[in-house]
């Protein structure tokens, strides 16, 4: 079997995710944590004490399977950083 498996969020899906994502990261920026680190901590170890309890956020993450976590943020900075708004690759990559 060597075909890739092709998987994708649904448009539901994926605005679920981003509204999950959202308060979760003001929820942590609200108790003065470092959105970034703890969600990568959240990640890495599926340990929810990553995740303040403030606003729910705790209970909020653990509606989101791990991947589709993972999905949405690695989908989010491709889209954002590494293709230009219209789908130009950015400058400065090297094809291989």
């Amino acid at each position: 079997m060597d075909e890739t498996t092709k998987i994708s969020l649904s448009e539901i899906n994926k605005y679920e995710t981003q509204q999950i994502l959202s308060e979760v990261y003001y929820a942590l920026k609200e108790k003065g944590y470092n959105p970034v680190t703890q969600l990568v901590g959240y990640i890495v170890s599926n340990d929810p004490t990553y995740i303040t309890s403030h606003k729910g956020a705790r209970g909020i993450i653990s509606r989101l399977e791990r991947d589709e976590l993972l999905e949405a943020l690695v989908g989010a900075y491709i889209e954002n950083v590494i293709e230009k708004p219209d789908g130009a690759p950015a400058t400065g990559t090297s094809e291989a």
